[in-house]
């Protein structure tokens, strides 16, 4: 059933470079926190030698085979998405696609990102199977009482059981990923993102003197707290004539700011301008006195990162809501954290703007220069490839012990994945007899 044998790598060979697949649903031309990681840390492990390849699902425009000038090589799949970004779930599917580019690319690791991903998740269950080394990194926090968090944290307990190492963004990240996965917390790693500080720098000349405008940066989703700022917008515009809004984003939950928008006669002070690529988000950043994020959940928020690297705000001049990780991104001084309501929201941004009238601000510059001595890429990428020497080295799980840790995961949901985990190894000794008839 063996498809390839893959023996725990000497001690000699640690300082050797890698062979790695990167695989999520989230990756460019789509936006956000996940796809910047994955570009970033994929950059910078290339510059130190390894060899990258990113494997995502299609986008409009674009399927196939993609290489691009820093030299990674992205495959795009042609896989039906469901939601959200998401391909369907199909487990069996997805293995031709997943063996065929393991083998192809002599994949050493697999690192799979985003408990979200439904693709990340399937290639490293098939990955595992053949034998590959596999990292998973968790970008998300979730709960533990609705429905959909409770069958979600399931299914990241039984994908784990095919991952060798887990690297979290925040401490906060990796409470939660070990209470919903039960993932034994020595294994798992707290890496937090970075930011390309030479793309991000301050432009005070942007600001308008006689307006103070809000940014916000997000994907406009119920887990952002839209339904948040579309019950705060209008209270502070009604507070504050001199406070317009500037939304950069898309999802779901645009239809409402719009009809908050509309139904205020708040057409010239709040701008939505949709979808930003992420190489021209700072053009918005820029233009902010206050970034404001009212997410209700967030393991590390790297829109964050991005503002303050703009110096698009002094020692108060960020607002965020106190939930996750949010806390540990930036020091106390440059970041006011509110609870996750609507009245303490307003309270806080009326105190913020308040101190922008007075002119009560760092040197932005002052602030991008603290930044960049806070997050880099290449500590990131230094950080990363422990975990893939960590990972290498551990033996090759058997058969029998991959069956073992999914029935203990529950009787009925155990001997579901185990039946799983059979039809797996049956395609892939179908697909190798393939290859030994054509050849």
């Amino acid at each position: 059933m063996t498809e390839q044998k893959i023996s725990p790598v000497p001690s000699h060979r640690k300082k050797n470079f890698y062979r790695i697949c990167m695989v999520s649903d989230y990756f460019c031309p789509n936006t956000g926190g996940v796809e910047s990681h994955i570009y970033h840390l994929a950059e910078c492990l290339v510059q130190r030698g390894h060899r990258i390849v990113i494997v995502t699902h299609h986008y409009e425009g674009r399927r196939g085979i993609r290489y691009l000038s820093n030299g990674l090589k992205i495959y795009y799949l042609p896989f039906v998405i469901l939601f959200s970004q998401c391909v369907i779930p199909s487990l069996l599917s997805t293995l031709p696609a997943a063996r065929y580019i393991l083998q192809h690319e002599k994949i050493e690791i697999l690192h799979s990102h985003s408990s979200l991903s439904t693709l990340a998740q399937e290639f490293m269950f098939h990955a595992n199977l053949i034998g590959v080394r596999t990292v998973f990194t968790d970008h998300s926090l979730f709960g533990f009482a609705d429905m959909a968090s409770i069958a979600g944290n399931k299914m990241l307990e039984c994908s784990l059981v095919h991952c060798n190492r887990v690297i979290c963004v925040s401490h906060t990240g990796k409470e939660n990923t070990v209470l919903r996965s039960s993932f034994p917390s020595e294994r798992v790693y707290v890496i937090p993102n970075a930011l390309d500080t030479h793309h991000f720098t301050p432009d005070p000349s942007q600001r308008c003197s006689s307006k103070i405008n809000i940014v916000i940066a997000c994907r406009l989703t119920y887990r952002k707290g839209i339904d948040l700022l579309a019950r705060v917008i209008p209270r502070i515009c009604n507070q504050h004539a001199d406070v317009d809004f500037i939304i950069a984003g898309d999802g779901p939950m645009r239809i409402l700011l719009e009809e908050v928008r509309e139904s205020g006669y708040l057409q010239e002070r709040v701008k939505i301008v949709g979808n930003i690529p992420h190489n021209k988000i700072r053009q918005i950043l820029v233009l902010g006195n206050i970034f404001l994020n009212t997410s209700l959940t967030e393991a590390f928020c790297m829109t964050i990162l991005e503002a303050a690297s703009c110096g698009m705000f002094s020692s108060l001049h960020v607002v965020a809501t106190r939930v996750g990780g949010v806390p540990e991104v930036l020091p106390k001084d440059l970041i006011t954290l509110a609870d996750v309501s609507v009245d303490d929201i307003v309270l806080v941004l009326g105190k913020v703007i308040n101190q922008c009238r007075a002119g009560l601000q760092l040197e932005p510059w002052k602030v991008h220069r603290r930044i960049v001595g806070m997050y880099s890429w290449t500590n990131v990428a230094k950080r990363t490839e422990r975990v893939y020497m960590d990972a290498v080295q551990d033996e090759r799980d058997s058969y029998a012990s991959i069956f073992a840790k999914h029935l203990s995961k529950g009787f009925l949901f155990g001997i579901l994945m185990c039946i799983f985990v059979f039809l797996d190894l049956l395609f892939l000794i179908f697909l190798r007899i393939c290859d030994s008839t054509k050849k």
